[in-house]
């Protein structure tokens, strides 16, 4: 028995001294959870309570509950004997990096934090204030599902946690952070928002578990192997950030928060920053091999250039060809794409155009200009991408790129090929400035290739074909490949020093931090699917 039902059983003459003392330990028995059984339960799996998690997300002693009495009024199934106060969801603000944000938290403690009709009443409040307060939100993902004595009405919970998702997005941060099972229809929510992160061995997503996989397909797979961090982290791309354990995670929520601006009406926030805006970067001469077939690691050229060396790379093990990450240079927030040739040569592929242009769409939702680093041979070639939907899937890149108005700068490093140049943020689709390093290669394909196509038949025809291709790819490279054929059609603002990259980036995204971009009167676009 609860101290609020001894209050109902033994109501007392009214005493403000003695209600206010009843109060603070109603609410100390409501912290501590229903049973401790539970509470070590949870520990023993290596997993945190709901408010030791919320502990660690928020600034110490900032966290204020909304609800924390709320009970469910359901009956059946035994649940009119079992009210626990929260109905396991913890729901409430505070601040991070002392900046608003909002959260609701599954307490698995109370019914396996499964979502009933109460639980789904506190979540859609909360998602409400966060939206018309403008701040981000925070999930903290650990339950059971619906709850399945309530029915239905536990499934229309879920419906209006979607359509506010739908409703919040691209107008305040959404992140999901899963800790524990998220299975069925709930795992549609994280899929809406921004960020998704998930702890490896105690966080799963799923449609249909193990169980149901094998009576269907007769397919045997464990949880962690059909849902778990390292498949959506590397396979799926459904999850952006996978960490060991809970409190590393959680202060990469942190750090995620502090780069964001707190909605779409607000810049992101700048700080202060020791590194110098005219620092030279004479390194990624050394970095970066002069021979286009040569590979090596754009992150980095990434930490050479960005303040401190200092980066947020958003899904790190998927689509590896192109890195997408959240950095600061001279203080302010910046997206930057970038190909990666340690990866695919930096191809594009249906993968990689998916989840830049995802990423790209999130940057301009949020005022974040985008820094483009293009060494790019092409789009991937085979049967699979085609039959796959390269075509659109490659469309969504490029419409992305199209429809953002925020800065956008892209800096040739070495080669950039075909369509895929065009599709990296060229100027022709709408790149504010463009600028090369003196190792440029921008053309229409390779000059190998370009060469076999275009003199084919004197090749073939030749006595020594062998010379007469080498001295027409050198041909081809001196007419249409030298370093300032895009130059001097103004095609690109500047071939620049790499030593100067830093520097030229600060200044330009400077320059272009008042930028003002008019949109058509449309109510949305149709974005390639």
């Amino acid at each position: 028995m609860t101290i609020l039902d001894e209050l109902t059983v033994t109501p007392a003459a009214p005493d403000l001294r003695r209600s206010t003392d009843e109060l603070r330990r109603l609410k100390e028995e409501v912290s501590r959870g229903p049973d401790p059984a539970a509470t070590r339960r949870q520990h023993e799996k290596n997993k945190l309570t709901a408010h030791e998690r919320l502990e660690l997300l928020f600034d110490e002693g900032t966290f204020t509950e909304i609800e924390p009495l709320r009970r469910h009024r359901a009956s059946g199934f035994g649940l009119e004997h079992r009210k626990p106060h929260g109905d396991g969801v913890i729901t409430g603000w505070g601040l991070v990096h002392g900046r608003t944000v909002f959260a609701y938290a599954h307490d698995f403690r109370v019914f396996a934090g499964a979502l009933g009709e109460a639980h789904a009443e506190k979540v859609h409040k909360v998602m409400d204030l966060a939206e018309a307060a403008g701040a981000p939100l925070v999930s903290l993902n650990d339950g059971a599902g619906a709850r399945i004595q309530e029915g239905v009405t536990a499934l229309a919970g879920y419906g209006g946690i979607f359509r506010r998702n739908v409703a919040a997005s691209g107008v305040i941060p959404q992140i999901s952070v899963m800790l524990g099972p998220c299975a069925g229809g709930a795992a549609y929510s994280p899929a809406l928002t921004d960020f998704v992160f998930m702890v490896r061995e105690t966080a799963q997503m799923f449609i249909t578990g193990p169980d149901v996989v094998q009576a269907v397909t007769g397919e045997k797979i464990t949880h962690n192997g059909l849902g778990g961090a390292d498949v959506h982290a590397t396979t799926s791309g459904v999850c952006h950030f996978a960490h060991d354990e809970e409190a590393a995670c959680l202060e990469d929520v942190r750090f995620l928060l502090a780069l964001l601006p707190a909605n779409n009406r607000e810049m992101p926030p700048a700080v202060a920053s020791d590194d110098p805006a005219d620092r030279r970067t004479d390194t990624l001469t050394e970095l970066v091999p002069a021979e286009p077939g040569r590979s090596y690691d754009i992150r980095k050229v990434i930490e050479e250039v960005v303040d401190d060396g200092e980066f947020l790379e958003v899904h790190e093990t998927w689509a590896q060809n192109v890195v997408c990450a959240l950095a600061r240079l001279d203080g302010h927030p910046v997206g930057i794409v970038a190909n990666q040739p340690a990866s695919l040569a930096g191809v594009l592929d249906i993968h990689a155009s998916e989840k830049a242009a995802r990423f790209v769409s999130f940057c301009d939702s949020f005022n974040i200009p985008l820094v483009t680093l293009v060494d790019v041979p092409g789009f991937l070639p085979g049967v699979d991408q085609e039959h796959g939907g390269i075509i659109r899937h490659g469309a969504k890149l490029l419409y992305a790129y199209c429809n953002a108005t925020v800065p956008r700068i892209s800096l040739v490093l070495r080669k950039a090929y075909g369509g895929a140049y065009i599709v990296m943020d060229s100027r022709s689709i709408g790149a504010d400035l463009s600028f090369a390093w003196p190792t440029n290669e921008i053309a229409v394909m390779g000059a190998e290739g370009a060469a076999n196509v275009i003199f084919r038949r004197e090749i073939a025809a030749a006595d020594d074909p062998e010379g007469v291709r080498a001295r027409r790819i050198e041909e081809y490279k001196s007419e249409l490949m030298h370093p300032y054929y895009a130059a001097e059609r103004g095609l690109v603002d500047d071939v620049i020093d790499p030593g100067d990259t830093r520097r030229v980036l600060i200044r330009s995204l400077a320059m272009l931090r008042s930028k003002q971009a008019e949109v058509p009167a449309r109510k949305h676009g149709n974005v390639p699917t």
